[in-house]
């Protein structure tokens, strides 16, 4: 199988889970939708190519494992919405109308948002494309080489400290190919042990599976139904 590999270091990371309220959670590993939005944009592509995009991520198999240990950070966020120059109007994804601006006289129209995001981790991804597409891993290669726009890692501040390509490999799989790769050179950050990993179930028997509502209907702007990994620890090069 034909796999690159990434490196995904930076100050923050944001590998977005099911938001309840005002709570913005994390997945522990990140998900199909948010890989296939970083080739995306590393491809020039945006939210209008959904046809494209949508095909990315049926093909997307990926594995991922942490070599520096990320520490949770919660970011509280507030807005006053009531500000002169904040839209008047949003809608919902259920087609329902939302104002945003606040009411002057009865409230300070203040929102209210907790963020998590992974701080200072090191995470290495294995990724490769099942079945036949107009997309080569060549032309994603390239354009994590040289993309065509700034990349983030989950969210617009998210910006990674480093080039994200790693490099071009031969392995069965994904798994396996994340498996040989050595790990990174984390300096005084600390390296968790054993080294935890996810990847997919056709590859190898985890210490449990885990189903998360990751993939996207790029068409409709919403994610739908889910994906199910195998989670557990791997044997690294050193």
């Amino acid at each position: 199988m034909d796999v690159l590999l990434l490196r995904l270091d930076a100050p923050l990371m944001s590998f977005g889970a099911v938001v309840v309220d005002q709570n913005h959670p994390v997945w522990r590993f990140p998900g199909v939708a948010m890989l296939t939005g970083l080739l995306g944009n590393a491809l020039g592509w945006d939210h209008r190519d959904t046809h494209r995009l949508q095909a990315l991520q049926d093909r997307l198999r990926f594995a991922a494992r942490w070599d520096a240990e990320p520490e949770l950070l919660t970011d509280y966020q507030t807005v006053d919405l009531g500000q002169d120059f904040l839209v008047d109007t949003g809608w919902t994804t259920r087609g329902r109308r939302e104002d945003r601006k606040g009411d002057k006289k009865n409230a300070t129209g203040t929102h209210i948002r907790h963020r998590d995001h992974w701080a200072n981790g090191v995470a290495t991804i294995a990724l490769a494309l099942d079945g036949e597409g107009d997309l080569g891993l060549a032309a994603l290669e390239q354009a994590l080489r040289f993309p065509a726009r700034p990349l983030f890692l989950g969210r617009k501040p998210c910006l990674p400290a480093s080039p994200l390509l790693l490099g071009r490999r031969e392995a069965e799989g994904v798994r396996a190919a994340l498996a040989a790769e050595p790990l990174a050179d984390i300096g005084p950050r600390r390296r968790p042990g054993p080294i935890p990993a996810l990847w997919p179930l056709d590859e190898g028997q985890g210490a449990q599976v885990e189903e998360r509502y990751a993939p996207r209907d790029w068409r409709n702007n919403i994610h739908r139904g889910t994906q199910r990994h195998a989670v557990g620890f791997l044997e690294v090069l050193a």
